[in-house]
């Protein structure tokens, strides 16, 4: 029997937002209202390697290309901090980039690189791809705004191209309010150069899409051996989870995804879980409309 809780997440759309999980077997779309996690289902079976969100689309790298979602308009009652709405046939659709291993989104523009090299991009509603380059070396691991992360560091995305532009072993990065990369060696922020914050084997990395150019309202950065939350000017060590976490997103309050399957809700001090059901999770998107508190 559902709960109070989960029946306001399964009948209240406009009290909830939509969280999109990439896997093995597809897409799984999850409500959430809060910290409590109500329906979810697979809304797209793929091969999902990475799925990123802006304020209009959900895009998706998959083994065979990269696939795309628009969300409605929100409606002029909703705007105020919650995600578009989604209708039940949600369809995501080719996009002819081919096989992909990471997205994401600067502004209006998404950003994908396949396997092989090509790295490109395409303005949201525009059905033609620009490549950036058809022969990129380094293994991308991640894109998050201007940045991509490969295993022979950050590389720029400008005007002309790709711009190397420091570090190495990068294993996931994030463009919102600061840079953030999350390296083999540590997790750097962007200022004068790349600085270490904290020093480990980091693999995850995300920032409250709330922050402003120059500032982090909060951020989080997870390392082989824990979970750091950077909240009033300083990272600090919190709980964290018995399953590896590979995404975190934001909305009421911060969620995560791990790699065998749960999604996580940050509640007073820990995490509420719940299984998804799903095995080999590679990511985690929250539409930038989530309100963050």
């Amino acid at each position: 029997m559902q709960s109070i809780e989960e029946k306001r997440v399964y009948g209240d759309r406009q009290g909830a937002i939509t969280a999109y999980v990439a896997s093995a077997i597809g897409v799984v779309r999850v409500r959430v209202a809060g910290d409590t996690v109500g329906e979810f289902g697979l809304c797209a079976r793929c091969g999902a390697r990475d799925v990123a969100a802006s304020h209009e689309t959900v895009a998706v790298a998959t083994e065979d290309d990269v696939r795309v979602l628009a969300l409605e308009e929100v409606s002029e009652s909703d705007r105020d901090g919650n995600t578009p709405i989604v209708t039940d046939d949600e369809s995501f659709v080719e996009t002819g980039f081919g096989p992909a291993v990471a997205v994401g989104f600067d502004d209006g523009t998404l950003l994908a690189a396949g396997p092989d090299g090509r790295v490109a991009r395409r303005a949201v509603g525009d059905g033609e791809w620009t490549f950036l380059t058809d022969d990129l070396e380094p293994t991308v691991c991640a894109i998050d705004g201007d940045l991509v992360g490969t295993d022979d560091g950050v590389y720029r995305v400008g005007d002309d191209g790709l711009t190397h532009a420091g570090l190495s072993a990068v294993r996931d990065v994030s463009a919102t309010g600061i840079p953030l990369a999350a390296t083999a060696d540590g997790l750097y922020k962007l200022g004068n150069g790349w600085m270490n914050v904290l020093e480990g084997s980091f693999e995850t990395v995300a920032a409250d899409p709330r922050s402003e150019r120059g500032e982090l309202v909060r951020a989080h950065a997870v390392a082989a051996d824990g979970v750091y939350e950077f909240v009033a000017d300083e990272w600090h060590e919190i709980n964290g989870s018995s399953e590896r976490i590979v995404g975190v997103g934001y909305g009421e309050t911060t969620y995560a995804v791990t790699d065998a399957g749960a999604f996580l809700a940050w509640s007073d001090g820990a995490w509420r879980t719940r299984a998804l059901g799903i095995r080999d999770v590679a990511g985690l998107a929250v539409s930038p409309h989530a309100e963050s508190q």
